[in-house]
């Protein structure tokens, strides 16, 4: 059975003043093209097709027309992100069933909704369908009620664990079982170099990752989303990779070399694992220099645009002229030898380190008490989604 695995999409997210449109109308095209040419029995999604809850009804289009256009070839499944909202997604299931696109919005028991069995034309794949896992929202539904708040950790791998169990069973011994889940796994590879990337930061932190023994190892594959940088699992016991995002989502990302991961698998063995390089999207460039070094340079002027101009002071018309000269900047910021300020020393900070640094300063305490700052973070997560 062949697989096309792809992830994080973010249809809807602006960079700067760019809503990057026509990127995404390319590299959706290509995804259906690469559908069609490799011959692919099964697609899966694994999270975050939309940037926001509520996207842009452009946005809107073009997903939709994008699922369908794939379960023309094949079976598609896919999951919701972070970024995703489960509800609407329970919305759009119905409506596109019938176009062979299943999608799962939130976290469901194995046997009502968690497992999804695709009849495809090289046989049968149970694909098990773990959406993102809010800690403030979501119990795991295989323990008991005094264990609902357990680790995070804990609950990722249990509900793993009978994900996988389900698909084992639906798939029987001549069917292909696999995962597809939204979440983090310690030791991977965020990159960025302090500039910001996609991934929602709230998200990406200690609080929400999971750690190897998440991976199931009775599947033959796990398809990972959340992470945009493309790079096999940590330390998984059988295949298992974040596709990465579609596009280079923000400047933390430039340079990295975005794609698709075909996936070939076999009943009862491991698969093997491919990956096809997207061809669409503008660069994205962080230059550095003095202004009359970066305007001589050619290669950028095709690319999005975060400068840091070295100047012997405040500029005042740099902004202006920056945006005359480069027809897609971004950012530009002035670079020159000043004193640093209190906000600048937090700048880059989580707002969970930077509350954790106010409670101990202003009850005396050597750390915050977890519960407080778990308190914090789950209302950051609720104001996060109500504000998108």
């Amino acid at each position: 059975m062949r697989i096309l695995h792809t992830s994080d999409w973010h249809v809807g997210k602006k960079l700067g003043r760019f809503d990057r449109r026509e990127e995404y109308v390319q590299v959706l095209d290509e995804v259906v093209e690469v559908a069609r040419n490799e011959r692919v029995d099964l697609v899966v999604v694994s999270g975050d097709l939309f940037d926001r809850p509520a996207p842009p009804m452009w946005a809107l289009a073009l997903v939709i027309d994008t699922l369908r256009r794939l379960g023309e070839e094949c079976p598609v499944v896919a999951v919701a992100g972070n970024h995703d909202s489960p509800e609407f997604f329970d919305v759009l299931a119905p409506l596109l069933e019938p176009h062979s696109v299943h999608l799962v919005g939130g976290i469901r028991r194995p046997d009502e909704g968690g497992v999804v069995v695709a009849e495809t034309d090289a046989g049968r794949a149970a694909v098990a369908c773990f959406p993102f896992l809010r800690e403030g929202h979501v119990v795991d539904f295989m323990a008991r009620a005094d264990r609902w708040y357990g680790a995070y950790a804990e609950r990722v791998r249990n509900l793993a664990k009978a994900y996988a169990d389900g698909a084992v069973e639906a798939a029987g011994g001549d069917g292909i079982a696999l995962l597809v889940a939204h979440f983090m796994v310690t030791g991977v590879s965020i990159g960025g170099h302090g500039a910001p990337r996609g991934e929602r930061q709230l998200h990406i932190g200690h609080a929400y990752s999971a750690t190897e023994q998440a991976i199931p190892a009775t599947l033959s594959y796990v398809a990972m989303g959340h992470i945009h940088a493309p790079q096999p699992v940590p330390h998984a016991p059988i295949p298992a990779q974040y596709a990465g995002s579609l596009l280079a989502l923000d400047f933390g990302e430039a340079g990295e070399s975005k794609r698709m991961v075909i996936v070939d698998a076999e009943p009862g063995r491991p698969a093997t694992v491919r990956s096809v390089p997207v061809q669409g999207g503008r660069p994205l460039v962080r230059a550095t220099g003095r202004w009359e070094d970066i305007v001589e340079r050619l290669d950028i002027r095709d690319s999005y645009l975060d400068l840091r101009v070295e100047t012997d002071g405040p500029d005042r018309e740099l902004a202006s002229r920056a945006r005359e000269e480069f027809p897609y900047l971004v950012r530009v910021e002035a670079s020159y030898p000043r004193a640093t300020s209190d906000f600048e020393s937090r700048a880059g900070r989580s707002l969970e380190d930077l509350y954790t640094d106010f409670v101990t300063a202003e009850r005396g305490e050597s750390a915050a008490r977890p519960e407080l700052v778990g308190a914090f973070r789950a209302v950051l997560d609720a104001v996060e989604g109500a504000s998108e």
